[in-house]
């Protein structure tokens, strides 16, 4: 049996980009609150990702033989994840009605 150990997170431009469009969708839609608590619960979720990386499910539109591409089903959005060796890479918060040819360009997001 595999031992999981905690890894980094680190995260994506692209991820980052993702919550602040999140963020002020939600404040002009739902009000500042909300938009703050929401932001709060995806921002809570992928750094628990540290320790909790193997909980979530492969993302059934990246499949690989190593499950390398996961994701967090959040509401109506997709938190998606790669683990790495050493680390675990944050990709992108995307919607869940996204189009799967849209949720499997995160293959090609690079991080440093």
């Amino acid at each position: 049996m595999e031992e999981f150990k905690e890894r980094q997170v680190v995260f994506s431009l692209q991820y980052v980009i993702d919550t602040h469009n999140i963020y002020n969708y939600g404040k002009e839609i739902f009000g500042e609150n909300q938009a703050q608590k929401y932001e709060s619960i995806i921002d809570k979720i992928s750094a628990e990702l540290c320790i909790s990386y193997w909980m979530y499910p492969e993302c059934r539109y990246i499949p690989t033989k190593g499950h390398l591409y996961r994701n967090v089903i959040l509401e109506s959005h997709l938190i998606i994840y790669r683990v790495q060796p050493e680390r675990i890479e944050v990709l992108r918060v995307i919607h869940s009605h996204s189009s799967i040819s849209r949720i499997r360009s995160v293959r090609k997001i690079k991080i440093i």
